[in-house]
Protein backbone atom coordinates (compact mmCIF):
# COMPACT_ATOMS: atom_id res chain seq x y z
CA UNK A 1 0.00 0.00 0.00
CA UNK A 2 2.87 2.32 0.51
CA UNK A 3 4.62 1.36 -2.48
CA UNK A 4 4.13 1.25 -6.33
CA UNK A 5 7.11 -0.11 -9.12
CA UNK A 6 7.55 2.06 -12.43
CA UNK A 7 9.82 1.61 -14.44
CA UNK A 8 12.92 4.02 -14.46
CA UNK A 9 16.05 4.83 -16.87
CA UNK A 10 19.10 5.63 -15.00
CA UNK A 11 22.21 6.91 -16.79
CA UNK A 12 25.46 5.49 -15.11
CA UNK A 13 29.03 6.13 -16.56
CA UNK A 14 27.52 7.62 -19.36
CA UNK A 15 25.23 4.69 -20.14
CA UNK A 16 21.48 4.03 -19.76
CA UNK A 17 20.46 1.41 -17.73
CA UNK A 18 17.12 0.01 -17.09
CA UNK A 19 15.77 -0.13 -13.67
CA UNK A 20 12.75 -0.71 -11.45
CA UNK A 21 12.28 1.72 -9.12
CA UNK A 22 10.00 1.23 -5.59
CA UNK A 23 7.84 5.05 -5.31
CA UNK A 24 5.67 6.20 -2.61
CA UNK A 25 2.38 6.16 -3.46
CA UNK A 26 -0.27 8.70 -3.10
CA UNK A 27 -4.19 8.90 -3.22
CA UNK A 28 -7.02 11.67 -3.49
CA UNK A 29 -9.41 10.80 -0.29
CA UNK A 30 -12.50 12.07 -0.35
CA UNK A 31 -13.50 13.24 3.98
CA UNK A 32 -17.28 12.87 4.11
CA UNK A 33 -18.58 14.29 7.44
CA UNK A 34 -21.95 13.48 8.49
CA UNK A 35 -23.22 12.29 4.57
CA UNK A 36 -21.77 16.29 3.60
CA UNK A 37 -18.30 16.35 1.68
CA UNK A 38 -15.99 18.66 3.85
CA UNK A 39 -12.51 18.17 2.14
CA UNK A 40 -10.40 16.34 -0.75
CA UNK A 41 -7.02 14.70 1.07
CA UNK A 42 -4.02 13.65 -1.00
CA UNK A 43 -2.45 11.10 1.41
CA UNK A 44 -0.58 7.62 1.13
CA UNK A 45 -3.75 5.31 1.14
CA UNK A 46 -3.22 3.61 4.53
CA UNK A 47 -5.01 4.84 8.12
CA UNK A 48 -7.91 6.37 6.39
CA UNK A 49 -9.96 6.23 9.66
CA UNK A 50 -6.75 7.37 11.46
CA UNK A 51 -6.45 10.34 8.98
CA UNK A 52 -10.49 11.20 9.26
CA UNK A 53 -10.19 11.69 12.97
CA UNK A 54 -6.84 13.05 13.14
CA UNK A 55 -7.69 16.15 10.37
CA UNK A 56 -11.27 17.03 12.45
CA UNK A 57 -9.49 17.57 15.70
CA UNK A 58 -6.17 19.38 13.96
CA UNK A 59 -7.97 21.25 11.93
CA UNK A 60 -9.87 22.76 14.44
CA UNK A 61 -13.14 21.10 13.07
CA UNK A 62 -14.22 19.17 16.24
CA UNK A 63 -13.00 19.91 19.89
CA UNK A 64 -13.96 17.13 21.89
CA UNK A 65 -13.25 13.43 19.93
CA UNK A 66 -16.27 11.99 22.05
CA UNK A 67 -18.48 14.13 19.48
CA UNK A 68 -17.05 12.04 16.62
CA UNK A 69 -19.51 9.10 17.20
CA UNK A 70 -18.97 6.54 13.89
CA UNK A 71 -16.21 6.22 11.72
CA UNK A 72 -15.65 3.94 8.67
CA UNK A 73 -13.93 4.16 5.05
CA UNK A 74 -15.40 3.18 1.78
CA UNK A 75 -12.42 2.47 -0.45
CA UNK A 76 -10.46 5.73 -0.42
CA UNK A 77 -13.64 7.59 0.67
CA UNK A 78 -14.09 7.99 4.43
CA UNK A 79 -17.55 9.12 6.45
CA UNK A 80 -17.56 10.30 10.24
CA UNK A 81 -20.25 10.54 11.70
CA UNK A 82 -20.52 13.07 14.71
CA UNK A 83 -23.31 14.68 16.88
CA UNK A 84 -22.77 18.33 15.27
CA UNK A 85 -21.62 19.46 12.28
CA UNK A 86 -18.01 20.31 11.99
CA UNK A 87 -16.99 24.22 11.96
CA UNK A 88 -15.65 25.02 8.72
CA UNK A 89 -13.89 28.21 9.99
CA UNK A 90 -11.24 27.60 11.75
CA UNK A 91 -10.34 28.92 15.24
CA UNK A 92 -8.04 32.12 15.72
CA UNK A 93 -5.94 30.51 18.05
CA UNK A 94 -5.63 27.07 20.69
CA UNK A 95 -3.68 27.16 23.74
CA UNK A 96 -1.80 23.58 25.11
CA UNK A 97 -1.51 24.08 28.99
CA UNK A 98 0.23 20.99 29.82
CA UNK A 99 2.05 20.23 33.35
CA UNK A 100 4.17 17.49 31.24
CA UNK A 101 8.08 17.87 31.13
CA UNK A 102 10.38 15.61 29.31
CA UNK A 103 14.69 15.55 29.37
CA UNK A 104 17.02 16.39 26.45
CA UNK A 105 18.25 12.28 27.01
CA UNK A 106 14.46 10.93 26.66
CA UNK A 107 14.07 13.07 23.48
CA UNK A 108 17.55 12.30 22.37
CA UNK A 109 17.18 8.26 22.61
CA UNK A 110 13.73 8.46 20.74
CA UNK A 111 14.97 9.94 17.51
CA UNK A 112 15.50 6.70 16.06
CA UNK A 113 11.67 6.47 16.03
CA UNK A 114 11.69 8.43 12.92
CA UNK A 115 13.23 6.21 10.37
CA UNK A 116 11.27 3.88 8.36
CA UNK A 117 11.89 1.44 5.74
CA UNK A 118 9.44 2.74 3.18
CA UNK A 119 11.77 6.21 3.21
CA UNK A 120 15.00 4.11 2.76
CA UNK A 121 12.96 2.43 -0.03
CA UNK A 122 11.77 5.93 -1.48
CA UNK A 123 12.93 9.06 -0.12
CA UNK A 124 9.53 10.00 -0.43
CA UNK A 125 7.79 10.16 2.66
CA UNK A 126 7.47 11.96 6.09
CA UNK A 127 6.81 10.06 9.70
CA UNK A 128 5.63 11.56 13.03
CA UNK A 129 5.58 9.43 16.28
CA UNK A 130 4.09 9.96 19.56
CA UNK A 131 6.62 9.10 22.43
CA UNK A 132 5.48 9.05 26.44
CA UNK A 133 7.58 10.94 28.99
CA UNK A 134 9.81 7.26 29.37
CA UNK A 135 11.05 7.44 25.72
CA UNK A 136 8.22 4.80 24.47
CA UNK A 137 6.92 4.72 21.28
CA UNK A 138 3.35 5.15 21.53
CA UNK A 139 1.90 5.89 18.07
CA UNK A 140 3.58 6.26 14.53
CA UNK A 141 2.45 6.98 11.18
CA UNK A 142 4.59 7.59 7.84
CA UNK A 143 2.73 9.18 4.93
CA UNK A 144 4.00 11.11 1.43
CA UNK A 145 2.29 14.73 3.13
CA UNK A 146 3.86 16.27 6.76
CA UNK A 147 0.47 17.41 7.44
CA UNK A 148 -1.15 13.88 7.34
CA UNK A 149 1.38 12.21 9.48
CA UNK A 150 -0.07 14.04 12.37
CA UNK A 151 -3.29 14.11 11.44
CA UNK A 152 -2.71 10.22 11.60
CA UNK A 153 -0.98 9.79 14.64
CA UNK A 154 -2.99 11.80 16.17
CA UNK A 155 -6.42 10.20 15.26
CA UNK A 156 -4.88 6.89 15.98
CA UNK A 157 -4.31 7.91 19.47
CA UNK A 158 -7.89 9.33 19.58
CA UNK A 159 -9.42 6.15 18.40
CA UNK A 160 -7.72 3.97 21.00
CA UNK A 161 -8.45 6.70 23.99
CA UNK A 162 -4.89 7.74 23.96
CA UNK A 163 -4.60 11.06 26.05
CA UNK A 164 -2.34 13.54 23.90
CA UNK A 165 -1.45 15.94 26.80
CA UNK A 166 1.52 13.81 28.19
CA UNK A 167 3.13 12.86 24.85
CA UNK A 168 5.50 14.59 22.53
CA UNK A 169 5.37 14.52 19.09
CA UNK A 170 8.06 13.65 16.33
CA UNK A 171 8.39 14.89 13.59
CA UNK A 172 10.29 14.66 10.38
CA UNK A 173 9.44 18.06 8.63
CA UNK A 174 9.97 21.77 8.74
CA UNK A 175 7.55 23.29 11.23
CA UNK A 176 5.74 26.04 9.40
CA UNK A 177 2.03 27.41 11.47
CA UNK A 178 0.47 24.93 9.97
CA UNK A 179 1.92 22.26 11.61
CA UNK A 180 2.56 23.75 14.98
CA UNK A 181 -1.17 24.31 15.10
CA UNK A 182 -2.19 20.85 14.43
CA UNK A 183 -0.04 20.16 17.70
CA UNK A 184 -1.81 22.90 19.54
CA UNK A 185 -5.33 21.60 18.71
CA UNK A 186 -4.91 18.49 19.58
CA UNK A 187 -3.10 19.12 22.86
CA UNK A 188 -0.04 18.32 22.30
CA UNK A 189 2.89 20.04 24.51
CA UNK A 190 5.88 19.42 22.67
CA UNK A 191 6.75 19.04 18.81
CA UNK A 192 10.39 17.70 18.07
CA UNK A 193 11.75 17.98 14.51
CA UNK A 194 15.06 16.81 12.96
CA UNK A 195 14.55 19.59 10.38
CA UNK A 196 14.26 23.29 10.33
CA UNK A 197 11.36 25.65 11.90
CA UNK A 198 9.88 28.50 9.56
CA UNK A 199 9.40 31.75 11.40
CA UNK A 200 5.67 31.34 11.24
CA UNK A 201 5.92 28.34 13.15
CA UNK A 202 8.12 30.14 15.77
CA UNK A 203 5.60 32.27 16.03
CA UNK A 204 2.61 30.43 16.46
CA UNK A 205 4.44 28.02 19.24
CA UNK A 206 5.18 31.07 21.10
CA UNK A 207 1.05 32.11 20.79
CA UNK A 208 -0.01 28.53 21.57
CA UNK A 209 2.11 27.44 24.22
CA UNK A 210 3.65 24.77 22.32
CA UNK A 211 7.02 23.80 23.32
CA UNK A 212 9.37 23.90 19.70
CA UNK A 213 12.35 21.97 19.54
CA UNK A 214 14.04 21.32 15.69
CA UNK A 215 17.13 20.85 14.60
CA UNK A 216 17.24 17.53 17.07
CA UNK A 217 20.24 15.43 16.29
CA UNK A 218 22.02 13.26 18.62
CA UNK A 219 24.42 16.03 20.00
CA UNK A 220 22.00 18.81 19.81
CA UNK A 221 18.51 20.28 20.50
CA UNK A 222 17.35 23.95 19.51
CA UNK A 223 14.43 25.25 21.40
CA UNK A 224 12.57 28.38 19.78
CA UNK A 225 9.67 28.48 22.25
CA UNK A 226 8.76 27.53 26.12
CA UNK A 227 12.12 25.75 26.81
CA UNK A 228 10.77 25.04 30.91
CA UNK A 229 9.47 21.56 29.55
CA UNK A 230 12.62 20.57 28.59
CA UNK A 231 15.27 19.29 31.20
CA UNK A 232 18.67 18.69 31.19
CA UNK A 233 20.27 15.63 32.87
CA UNK A 234 19.06 12.23 33.61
Amino acid sequence: MYLKEFNAISIKNNSKVKETSLIAAENAIALFVNDAKIASLTATPNMLRELAVGHLICEGMIDDPHDIIGVQNKGLDIYVQTREDPRLERESIAVVSSGAKFTVDCIKNSLHHLGSEVYEKTRGTHSASLVDQDGNLVKKAIDVGRHNTIDKVVGSAILDGISLHNLFLLSTARQSAGMVMKAARAGIPVVVSKAAPISSGIESANKTGVTLVCFAKKDNLSIYSHPDRILVGG
